[in-house]
């Protein structure tokens, strides 16, 4: 069974100019090509359907690839710990040659008459995934000494009180202007 990604490029490349929409959806990772990542880090499930939209234009030379990708992501909230759950949709502009030259690093390969839309597909979730997503933005985290979760409930913690800081906390300073000390 042929890869959705491999698109026949053959005829695209002959006749220059010319366009071939690619519209389809597939599994990101369907060979587990890709190590998981750690419990705290922000990752694609394998199985997880990536959407692709992609208009193939010819020049002389190679293929402009330009369209969207999409797929869903999860993760861990960086101030509660709550599982995170979202969705990347990507703008990509890149191009395919036959063969890399000078400057032509970035390029994918056209390889045997098709384009490989598999690693610009891959490249472009990867590098949109969150680094520290949020559950939402107003997320208020977990209490540093209790642990519970400020979102669901509070709590009556004290911040405790650094023996070495504790003599500065009985320091008053004269307003100049009222001649009364203040409390700092």
């Amino acid at each position: 069974m042929a890869s959705p990604y491999l698109v026949p490029v053959a005829q695209l490349l002959r006749d220059v100019p010319s366009t071939y929409e690619a519209s389809f959806e597939a599994p990101f990772d369907e060979p587990h090509e890709f190590p998981a990542r750690g419990p705290a880090e922000t990752d694609v499930f394998p199985e997880a359907t990536v959407k692709v939209r992609i208009t193939l234009q010819s020049f002389s030379g190679g293929l402009r690839a330009k369209g969207l990708v999409e797929a869903p992501w999860h993760g861990m909230c960086r101030r509660c710990s709550n599982p995170v759950l979202g969705v990347s949709v990507v703008a990509v502009d890149e191009r395919y040659v036959d063969a890399r030259g000078p400057g032509d690093d970035d390029a994918y390969l056209v390889e045997n008459d098709f384009a490989d839309l598999a690693p610009l597909a891959h490249d472009a979730i990867f590098l949109d995934l969150p680094l520290a997503p949020l559950c939402r933005e107003d997320c208020k985290g977990l209490c540093p000494f209790c642990g519970i979760d400020w979102n669901e409930a509070s709590c009556d913690c004290q911040v405790p009180v650094d023996a070495r800081w504790a003599t500065l906390d009985v320091l008053r300073f004269a307003d100049f202007e009222s001649d009364e000390s203040k409390e700092v």
